[in-house]
């Protein structure tokens, strides 16, 4: 599909090699200051063609606001923001071979319809419209002192020994590679340039914290917050797995050492993640998020074309060695998007809550 949110939701729309990408966003309440400046800077983060860690494509992403805005604040109507595509290059793609490892293959006999060019909708860059709408989110969320933080703890084989809490999100945010270790940087940085030159690519690792947020967010049962931040973090591009809290490391856990204790109206550990039993518990929100490698590669592979022959294909365009780098990104925007419509959903889960409104 689509749209994703319930009460915060936004619609992408575009492919890779069209006119343009991007989104409508619908639910924000009116009257929010809106960030011209950010929605840029978010942009920015995640746009090709930065440095040699990323794929060459150049293009300038910048936003165009058509509507939803007005006088600097939100209307309440649905917000439309466009960036137009300025640099595809669609002679590097073949008409009737199915790239290995891309989703060609699938959406092709899912619709019958073979777009080469670029991947069309299945391509990472449909991501712009998601860092859109992250950023937007990040407006409301910034009214109740909400913060979303990402960076890269891993590359390859690579990974930080650093505990969540040791993380430096304020080295990250001036990294190239976003990297929160500044010690293994330099590492991260060989691996994936090692990478590029084997004309291969390389995985990575993605950490997440929501900071301050409101006790109370998510919906039990077949809503949860944990549930929804899955099934959004899952739909990006190459993303293969995540976890919340301790994860995969709880199940090697005694309930004792997983149990995350209370005293004083503080809990003394985050097993959770900030999450128990679907709902925010207004502990940090920790995420990690694991990025496979760029399925696009410049060795030969053996594959097929829509005729069902085998053949040896050898890529060419323009692409990211290490797709996890700008994933970082588009992983935070997601994670913006599920907090601002559990916040959104939240206001009428009570009904003092409403009679502060209504009476």
């Amino acid at each position: 599909m689509n749209s994703f949110g319930t009460r915060f939701k936004f619609t992408s729309f575009g492919e890779s090699h069209g006119v343009a990408i991007g989104c409508v966003i619908d639910g924000m309440p009116a009257g929010i200051k809106f960030d011209k400046v950010f929605l840029q800077d978010m942009l920015d983060k995640r746009k090709p063609g930065q440095n040699k860690f990323s794929t060459p494509r150049k293009e300038e992403d910048k936003a165009q606001i058509l509507s939803g805005v007005f006088e600097g604040y939100t209307t309440g109507t649905p917000i439309s923001i466009v960036v137009f595509n300025e640099n595809t290059r669609s002679k590097d793609y073949e008409k009737d071979v199915f790239r290995p490892a891309h989703a060609d293959f699938t959406y092709y006999y899912k619709y019958g319809i073979r777009d080469y060019k670029g991947g069309g909708r299945a391509s990472a860059r449909e991501s712009v419209a998601r860092v859109i709408a992250g950023a937007v989110a990040c407006m409301l969320l910034k009214e109740f002192g909400i913060e979303i933080m990402s960076g890269v703890f891993g590359v390859g084989n690579i990974d930080s020994k650093l505990s969540n809490d040791e993380f430096d999100f304020d080295y990250a945010e001036n990294s190239e590679i976003y990297a929160l270790d500044n010690n293994l940087e330099q590492s991260f940085k060989d691996e994936i340039l090692k990478a590029k030159k084997n004309k291969n690519s390389i995985g990575a690792r993605i950490f997440t914290r929501v900071k301050n947020p409101i006790k109370g967010l998510g919906d039990p049962l077949y809503d949860k917050l944990d549930s929804k931040l899955a099934h959004a973090i899952m739909g990006i591009n190459a993303v293969k797995a995540i976890e919340i809290g301790s994860g995969i490391q709880s199940s090697y856990m005694y309930g004792s050492q997983n149990n995350d204790e209370l005293k004083d109206g503080v809990f003394l550990s985050n097993h959770s993640g900030g999450i128990l039993g679907g709902i925010s518990n207004g502990d940090f929100i920790d995420i990690k998020t694991y990025f496979k490698p760029t399925p696009s590669i410049f060795l030969p592979q053996q594959t097929q074309n829509i005729q069902g022959k085998n053949i040896i294909y050898k890529l060419k365009g323009r692409h990211d060695p290490c797709v996890g780098i700008r994933g970082s990104v588009v992983v935070n925007a997601m994670v913006a998007i599920c907090i601002a419509d559990s916040l959104l959903l939240n206001a009428s889960s009570r009904l003092s809550n409403l009679m502060k409104i209504y009476k």
